[in-house]
């Protein structure tokens, strides 16, 4: 058995041997963007990561593409170039916890107004501010109930918020205010204290958060992206931080990665960046989770977490 890896970043020997020793009779293939096409005997499986358009001929040969993150809008873009294979993405992978931390951090930090005493302290300033009492009046909505979004949920109940969610269906979660479908956004959003935003990317949810529906939050909402910035059209978000009607706003993601030098969100105080470290791909749990997938598939039996194209997740 032959197994293709690339990653865009270039950072694929620790992959090569990790995977080496979960699947010791499979072959590693490191694919280059320089590599000759023709000088590659096919492979039976890919495991990749924001692969290059190169690469598509040699995915065309395999039986699975398997992904190294929990994101797949970077192989899906390549619409109808992609070959009828099923894509896997990961499940959990450790990336749940660490999404949960964030996300209670950013939003204790916002309930707690340390962003504020933050600016104060660079001020020199020694005030002790107005506290907010009531946990009650601060409802944390999650856009997106997929496998992270829903331990985002559940953290932040225990610690007291109100939470409510939004999803494309109606789920069924005890304690949670739930609403589904484009009929219900505004109504979701009108009641969402901070919004949290845990949707995939996709052409549907690309400029999702405009000026119009971020308009929809709360004088002084707060807004957490851990997802994709490219659901968030930046300069209606910084619009609205500068009017006030958005308070804060804590990004880990953005439209270009990395944030390029010149971008106004650097020089704005309320804006608080973080480089892409929400949620980290813990590789042996990555490497163990697709290696027994690929048992699987060897075996004839059933996998799951196998991407949706039509709905892009």
């Amino acid at each position: 058995m032959r197994i293709l890896l690339y990653r865009g970043d270039g950072v694929i020997e620790p992959w090569v041997r990790d995977f080496s020793d979960a699947l010791p009779r499979a072959e590693m293939v490191v694919w280059h963007d320089n590599m000759s096409l023709a000088s590659m005997a096919p492979c039976d499986y890919a495991v990749v990561w924001a692969p290059t358009p190169r690469l598509l001929d040699q995915l065309a040969h395999v039986k699975a593409i398997f992904l190294m993150g929990a994101g797949v809008d970077a192989l899906l873009k390549f619409g109808d170039a992609l070959p009828p294979v099923p894509i896997v993405r990961l499940g959990d992978a450790g990336m749940a916890e660490q999404m949960a931390e964030y996300v209670v951090y950013a939003t204790l930090r916002y309930f707690r107004r340390f962003d504020d005493y933050e600016q104060q302290a660079r001020q020199g300033i020694w005030n002790p501010l107005e506290t907010r009492r009531r946990k009650a009046d601060f409802t944390v909505g999650v856009l997106g109930l997929g496998k992270l979004g829903l331990p985002v949920l559940r953290a932040l109940r225990q610690l007291g918020f109100p939470v409510r969610g939004w999803s494309r269906t109606v789920p069924d979660l005890p304690g949670v205010a739930c609403f589904a479908g484009m009929e219900a956004f505004d109504d979701f959003l009108s009641g969402t204290q901070v919004l949290v935003c845990m949707l995939p990317l996709t052409p549907e949810t690309t400029n999702l958060l405009d000026r119009a529906r971020l308009s929809q939050l709360p004088q002084g909402a707060y807004l957490i992206n851990v997802a994709r910035g490219a659901l968030v059209a930046e300069p209606d978000l910084m619009a609205l931080i500068r009017s006030g009607h958005i308070a804060g706003a804590t990004l880990d993601v953005f439209r270009n990665e990395p944030l390029p030098a010149p971008h106004p969100f650097w020089n704005e105080p309320r804006i608080t960046i973080t480089p892409h470290i929400s949620a980290l791909t813990l590789r042996d749990e990555a490497v163990r989770q697709i290696a027994a997938k690929i048992g699987k598939l060897e075996r004839g039996e059933a996998i799951d977490d196998i991407v949706d194209r039509a709905r892009g997740y």
